[in-house]
């Protein structure tokens, strides 16, 4: 082989081993989130992309036998053309042939090196971990081409790493891990927020990652701040709270202070008023007015709270202990601020 088809094979296998060092990087740093929309419309690139994805690992060894082959192509078949392309110019130095044949050797070696490192590893590297959703798009089809022109080799590899993983007793994976945990959703909300990726100026998106770790009695309202009606109060009454207080719902509550149930303003009037009134305004309202409340335990997470008073249509929920006793009332308004912060009400004051 001449010289320059030296230099020819060392253009060539520098190509070659960029493309393995991208595809690895691209198949580990490609977001699901990003790939399956566009799978789903029909990309057979994407499909693709999505298969290497699952197949992390085969593809991890593909690109590892690779990038392998590449780099000890490139020192046998560039080091010697190199060597002797530099020992002409080296031999007007009028230095003996064993020094001439050192530092061409070292030259040479410096420079294959650098150029393997810079544009064989890091440039590749650089642009998939920068553009992986786009690296991967392009770099996937022609690496899933690879393992399978190769693919007895590579599944026994790929099977001896597994193995020796295991003896570690580390279970390998697959597919790159695409799922977070909550605490790691809430890490990339926040970076996402400082690097100015994601407007949540009315700290929606936080509140709603913050929601799902909280616990009825998180919010809820203890008994002692609640504004009560006992169960013989009247329309008449109930007006006189709303005056006062400026709620919309009020707690009705038994001799002992036990919660019964709850009332809204709207109810009371439309059975204290008009032609088919129900009720005098001096006299108590009637056991049908008043709402039960849906029972919730201290420890149930808010969602599933929501989930329970939307399925029973209440508003108010009796929040118990451990042992049955009611500690507290949940307000559905109070869970939905916990989401989209404060909702204002013109009959609410506020607590």
């Amino acid at each position: 082989m001449s010289d320059w088809a030296g230099i020819a094979w060392l253009v060539v296998l520098l190509v070659f081993n960029a493309f393995f060092v991208g595809a690895e990087f691209a198949v580990i740093s490609a977001r699901r989130s990003q790939i399956e929309p566009l799978a789903e419309k029909g990309s057979k690139t994407a499909k693709t992309a999505l298969y290497a994805m699952e197949h992390a690992t085969l593809m991890l060894a593909t690109s590892q036998l690779g990038i392998t082959i590449c780099s000890l192509l490139i020192l046998n078949v560039s080091e010697p053309a190199i060597h002797h392309l530099l020992e002409g110019p080296l031999a007007l130095t009028g230095w003996s042939e064993a020094v001439i044949g050192g530092v061409a050797f070292a030259i040479a070696l410096l420079l294959v090196s650098y150029l393997h490192v810079v544009f064989g590893e890091m440039v590749p590297k650089n642009l998939a971990f920068s553009l992986p959703d786009r690296a991967v798009l392009l770099l996937a089809t022609p690496l899933v081409w690879v393992s399978k022109v190769f693919h007895p080799l590579i599944v026994a590899l790929n099977w001896i790493a597994n193995h020796i993983v295991r003896l570690f007793r580390v279970e390998p994976k697959d597919e790159a891990a695409s799922t977070f945990t909550l605490d790691e959703v809430a890490t990339i909300v926040n970076q996402s927020r400082i690097e100015g990726l994601l407007d949540d100026a009315s700290g929606a998106v936080a509140a709603a990652v913050e929601f799902t770790d909280k616990k009825a009695a998180d919010i809820a309202v203890p008994l002692s701040a609640l504004v009560t009606l006992p169960e013989s109060t009247t329309p008449d009454e109930i007006e006189r709270a709303v005056a006062k207080y400026g709620y919309s719902r009020y707690v009705i509550v038994d001799d002992q202070g036990v919660p019964l149930g709850y009332v809204h303003l709207k109810d009371v009037l439309r059975a204290a008023e008009g032609p088919d009134a129900e009720n005098d305004v001096s006299e108590p309202i009637k056991p049908k007015r008043i709402h039960h409340m849906v029972s919730v335990a201290e420890t149930t997470d808010l969602e599933d709270a929501l989930a329970l008073m939307r399925r029973s249509s209440r508003h108010l929920g009796q929040v118990r202990d451990a042992t049955g006793e009611i500690t507290g009332v949940l307000f559905l308004e109070d869970i939905i601020e916990e989401l989209v912060g404060e909702v204002h009400d013109a009959t609410r004051r506020g607590y």
